[in-house]
């Protein structure tokens, strides 16, 4: 089978795969790998698996398959490719099976392609690949840019708020358990400007955002709920941080629905000048970005501390999620030979099997 870069990415993109409905996705992306040389599969997680080579040494390209739910329709108008997940990332998952096929392979080293489900969910793919895996080198595929390496993605907790009051006339002083809840939340919103006081960059901030709020009676007693989102820096953890929002709660009830610390990679690795030296081959002035978001990365860094570890991809993640996602088609390509050309450059390393 010949590579076509473009037609790989319309055909993924084609396939909608919001988290939890990720199978065609993978299927199609297995049968892509599989006609073109890899050793391909689904694993029991639902993975998309697909391996070229077969020496000691593994570079693993770790992407995600699945999206945030919105079909967009595949358009293509000039330049740009529409498509959910064109940038969020099934842009930068394309990217890695095109690179790797591009790239010649030393005898002692292999690549291996994951589309990983559920990255926009609990990131159950990306759990099971770090309790299956040992690898030399980690590239997660994630919107950096053609010409930029991503090094480091904030933490984050996500827990409920429930506060219970006793009903009580309007026209008394008692307070309501809407505002109590309100009282909460602006006192998060105090503690984190005081905190983010001595820190100028958002990626050392702490940033909490109230996604979800909603009140109900029972009898002589009214409940108010909150959902809310903390972004964490790397100088506070998730313990501080449950620490933090459960203090500030007083008797009402927190609970702890997901976390994930903060993580950020070393710049002077093999990796990295790999990169480096790919993106100045073509052109570029290479960059570096720390993202406020999460990504694998968070999960697969503390996981192979060994490892060198950076995430890549084409598209500009402005775009991520929104109504408008699309990716360029010429920077997509470009990310390609980038790709192909750091990892021929990283299997050069000097990185031994552990």
């Amino acid at each position: 089978m010949s590579l076509d870069e473009v037609a790989l990415l319309e055909g993924l993109l084609k396939q909608y795969s919001p988290t939890g409905q990720e199978t065609s996705a993978s299927d199609y992306l297995v049968g892509k790998m599989h006609a073109l040389g890899f050793t391909a599969k689904v694993d029991p997680a639902g993975n998309a698996i697909g391996t070229l080579g077969n020496g000691a040494n593994e570079i693993l390209l770790l992407g995600h398959i699945d999206t945030v739910p919105g079909f967009i329709d595949v358009t293509r108008q000039q330049d740009n490719l529409y498509g959910r997940g064109s940038v969020d990332a099934k842009g930068p998952l394309a990217c890695f099976v095109c690179a790797a096929v591009r790239a010649k392979i030393l005898p002692d080293w292999r690549i291996t392609v994951i589309g990983a489900v559920a990255e926009e969910g609990d990131s159950h793919g990306a759990k099971y690949i770090c309790e299956h895996y040992n690898p030399q080198m980690v590239v997660i595929g994630e919107p950096s840019g053609w010409d930029r390496i991503t090094l480091g993605y904030k933490g984050s907790i996500w827990f409920r708020y429930s506060v219970v009051q006793a009903l009580a006339h309007t026209a008394g002083r008692s307070g309501s358990a809407c505002e109590a809840a309100v009282n909460y939340w602006n006192m998060l919103r105090r503690l984190a400007d005081e905190y983010n006081a001595q820190f100028q960059k958002v990626f050392d901030q702490l940033s909490p955002t109230l996604r979800e709020m909603n009140s109900t009676q029972q009898g002589f007693y009214e409940t108010a709920h909150l959902k809310i989102g903390m972004r964490l820096p790397m100088g506070i953890s998730v313990p501080q941080a449950i620490e933090l929002v459960s203090g500030a709660a007083g008797d009402a009830d927190v609970k702890i629905v997901d976390s994930i610390p903060a993580f950020r990679a070393e710049k002077n690795t093999p990796l990295v000048r790999a990169f480096l030296a790919s993106i100045r081959q073509l052109g570029g002035q290479p960059g570096f970005s720390l993202k406020t978001g999460t990504s694998d990365m968070n999960l697969a860094g503390p996981t192979w501390p060994k490892a060198p570890i950076l995430a890549y991809g084409p598209g500009d993640s402005n775009l991520d999620h929104t109504p408008e996602e699309h990716i360029q088609v010429s920077e997509y390509l470009a990310g390609i030979q980038v790709l192909a050309a750091a990892l021929e450059y990283a299997m050069q390393a000097d990185i031994k099997t552990g």
